[in-house]
């Protein structure tokens, strides 16, 4: 089965910096695409940045010029740079991984919290 653990999460002030990498193991037949999700209270949980196979990528309008996301082929994980972070930037992150035959995998997310 697939398995997506997130890590790198943390509490910083407005303006720092955080990587986030998901770590990927188990069976994928065919890879569509993977990205990262984030959900604040009270809010749906919405499209970050997402990477298609074989590496076009998309971000959503709030994140663009500030994330970046990558895969690491050697290390076996999708990795999310977040630079000049913002308060509204706080919220649980969350994996995800799609097959080209609509399977969806999700991690357990990790908290990213913004303040001074």
């Amino acid at each position: 089965q697939v398995q997506l653990v997130e890590s790198g999460g943390g509490q910083v002030q407005p303006g720092g910096s955080l990587r986030l990498s998901c770590a990927i193991s188990g069976s994928i037949d065919n890879l569509n695409y993977m990205g990262w999700y984030r959900q604040a209270p009270g809010r749906s949980r919405d499209a970050v940045a997402v990477i298609f196979n074989p590496g076009h990528t998309n971000y959503a309008d709030s994140v663009t010029g500030r994330f970046t996301i990558s895969r690491d082929n050697i290390e076996n994980t999708v990795d999310l740079q977040m630079n000049d972070l913002k308060t509204e930037d706080t919220a649980v992150y969350y994996c995800y991984l799609q097959t080209r035959g609509s399977s969806g995998y999700w991690g357990q997310g990790t908290q990213v919290t913004v303040s001074s």
